[in-house]
């Protein structure tokens, strides 16, 4: 019984240990995010780098495209002008850790570079696997996927669906602004 009991005990840690996940607040309502920082560890630790230090407060989802994907993450709005935050330097790319760029994933935005996301995310709004891991090759690598929305996906739904427009020399920008006040990391 004794070691019944000591064996439940020792998986009990294993069981109860959390989902890191982050909250986004928008104007247009609550996304929480599902972390999988097993897959993409240095992509997750980016991310909750720049959540931590208050990077998201204030920023923009400043691309919206109905039926492929929602990003933010890298503008604020001043004057009308996007303008863009400073961002630290980019995360090596982990695309190739078995997640899928499926409805409600969320993913890093880059370059053609693979190795240039810095802080600029994106949520997929249908299954883009288009941009999922292919091979070690310039345009094989895709785009990381970190985590999946598990609530508000109706909120993401909405932003999918507002007015969007050119706004300083960048396209399908939303013509009125949505709002990432805050971002909180719960481990």
């Amino acid at each position: 019984m004794k070691k019944l009991l000591t064996s439940l005990l020792l998986l009990l840690p294993l069981a109860a240990q959390a989902v890191p996940t982050v909250e986004l607040t928008t104007n247009k309502g609550p996304i929480t995010i599902e972390l999988n920082p097993a897959k993409a560890p240095k992509t997750v630790e980016n991310f909750v780098a720049y959540v931590k230090a208050g990077h998201y407060s204030n920023t923009l989802f400043h691309r919206v495209i109905d039926g492929f994907m929602i990003q933010g993450g890298g503008f604020t709005v001043q004057n009308g002008n996007l303008e863009q935050k400073p961002t630290r330097a980019p995360v090596m790319i982990e695309a190739d850790n078995g997640l899928k760029n499926v409805i409600g994933s969320i993913a890093m935005a880059r370059t053609p570079n693979p190795n240039s996301a810095t802080s600029q995310f994106f949520i997929n709004l249908v299954n883009n696997d288009f941009l999922d891991f292919r091979s070690k090759t310039p345009e094989g690598w895709g785009y990381t996927v970190f985590g999946k929305v598990i609530a508000g996906m109706d909120v993401v739904n909405r932003i999918s669906k507002v007015r969007t427009g050119y706004i300083g020399g960048m396209q399908d920008v939303p013509l009125e602004p949505v709002i990432i006040t805050k971002a909180t990391y719960k481990p």
